[in-house]
């Protein structure tokens, strides 16, 4: 590592990326293949994965493919995985972004509510990371695993009523640490990053709303919301050599909201 290129570079490297027809994993995508990885893009709305992968083949000169994918489906996080690794090569970088975040009042929250949030945020990042994390050791070779959790892993929500939502993100967060622990010996590293409040297709609308907007940005210390591309750096840190040393980790990208 003694050049930048060689610092950050993904030259080499193949990823999949979970929740990526839209938001963050659509910056995600990108960052990676600005990088230099080769992405499978993984997502249930599979009409939106074609035209990403040749946006990123176009923007970046790398191979990237569109897998529609129920990642609570165990038999299509199979398919995900063999497909990935029979166009691509085995993935040796995993970015478990996909998530949902629904409301309501804890005290009236469904069942069925509570069971999708458990599903889709905690059980499918732990899923997916095991069939990743078993090809990567079977093959000897190394690897990153990157969580999408959130600053409502870290604390509670005064805006939204989110007990499923905070719940999965903290066990997330804490399921990284575990499996950082377990596969450090492999040299699989496990890392997580906490977004705070970065408008996207899922979260626009009720940020659109000029209450909840001056409360986020009052509530930030940089006095802003946050750009989606603003997750970019995050995710190429690491999944790069330059992040080396570090795993069992939770970064946040929150203009600072979670420090006060």
């Amino acid at each position: 590592m003694n050049s930048l290129s060689e610092l950050f570079s993904l030259r080499g490297h193949v990823g999949i990326v979970t929740g990526a027809s839209s938001g963050l994993g659509v910056e995600c995508a990108h960052a990676l293949a600005m990088a230099g990885a080769d992405v499978a893009l993984a997502a249930r709305r599979g009409d939106r994965l074609g035209p990403l992968a040749a946006e990123i083949e176009k923007a970046y000169g790398v191979r990237a493919i569109g897998v529609q994918t129920d990642i609570t489906a165990d038999a299509d996080l199979d398919r995900l995985v063999e497909t990935c690794t029979a166009k691509l090569g085995l993935p040796d970088i995993l970015v478990n972004n996909a998530g949902i975040s629904p409301t309501g009042r804890a005290e009236r929250l469904p069942r069925a509510t509570w069971d999708d949030a458990m599903a889709t945020n905690l059980t499918a990042p732990m899923m997916l990371s095991q069939r990743v994390a078993r090809g990567l050791i079977e093959a000897k070779q190394s690897g990153r695993i990157i969580n999408m959790s959130s600053i409502y892993g870290i604390i509670a929500s005064s805006i939204y009523r989110l007990s499923a939502y905070t719940a999965t993100k903290a066990g997330l967060a804490n399921l990284t640490r575990q499996l950082a622990v377990e596969w450090a010996p492999y040299g699989i590293l496990v890392n997580a990053i906490a977004p705070g409040w970065i408008p996207t297709e899922a979260t626009e609308g009720g940020m659109a709303k000029p209450q909840n907007r001056e409360r986020m940005e009052k509530s930030t210390p940089l006095g802003r919301l946050g750009l989606p591309e603003e997750i970019r750096g995050a995710v190429i840190y690491l999944a790069s050599p330059a992040s080396s040393y570090v795993t069992g980790t939770m970064l946040s990208i929150d203009g600072g909201y979670a420090s006060w």
